[in-house]
């Protein structure tokens, strides 16, 4: 295995960028505009997945589909609003490794649950464009993670077989997701703690500069 061989794949909320605070805050101002109650606990169980899993099965909100679909794009919608009044900025060590990934000319590429719209609204306020060779977002894929669709397709995305990427996942949800699609993951501890992720994962960073391509090489 040789950096010509293996791609890269982000998860991107807890990743690439920590707007934890920003999606729960969208999920606050969502139950008070529809006075619905959010149950104790529920930002977590949720995390990685789907609105149009989390609105039905987790918080028990409706199983409409079209009111499932109509509240998801509305937390969205709320979501993009609180990131323009609070502002945003990459995970430390983020800007670094992606700088990297280019020089070394090993593709990557966003597999996330995260709706398109939220994805490019903030590569545009990082300045980030360009950096990806592409995305699989929640509108790609029918099935979300723990469900392997979204790594699968980002990995025909960069060009490689599943067995030779490498994922960066910090939702567990995720991290099986990438483990059900056969590739190898980095654990990013930002969600959980290291130790949480260490026996779920072939690495565990805090940031991403921890590693070089040859680190990511030996992972293989």
């Amino acid at each position: 295995m040789n950096q010509d061989s293996i791609g890269i794949i982000f998860d991107w909320d807890g990743v690439i960028i920590d707007s934890s605070r920003q999606h729960e805050a969208s999920w606050e101002r969502l139950a008070a505009e529809e006075d619905r109650v959010l149950p104790p606990g529920h930002f977590k169980a949720g995390f990685g997945k789907k609105n149009e899993w989390i609105i039905p099965e987790l918080l028990r909100w409706t199983r409409d589909p079209a009111e499932i679909h109509r509240l998801s794009l509305r937390k969205e919608a709320l979501y993009r609003e609180i990131i323009v009044e609070r502002g945003l900025e990459a995970l430390p060590g983020v800007s670094e490794f992606l700088e990297r990934l280019r020089q070394a000319g090993v593709p990557c590429c966003i597999g996330s649950s995260t709706h398109r719209e939220n994805i490019t609204t903030i590569l545009g306020v990082l300045g980030f464009e360009g950096l990806f060779g592409g995305m699989v977002t929640a509108e790609d894929v029918r099935q979300g993670k723990p469900h392997p669709d979204v790594f699968l397709k980002a990995a025909a995305k960069v060009g490689r077989a599943p067995g030779c990427c490498v994922v960066f996942e910090d939702a567990l949800a995720g991290i099986e997701a990438a483990r059900a699609g056969g590739m190898k993951v980095v654990g990013v501890a930002t969600t959980h703690p290291a130790e949480d992720l260490t026996d779920r994962v072939d690495r565990v960073v805090h940031r991403l500069d921890e590693l070089g391509v040859e680190d990511l090489l030996d992972l293989f």
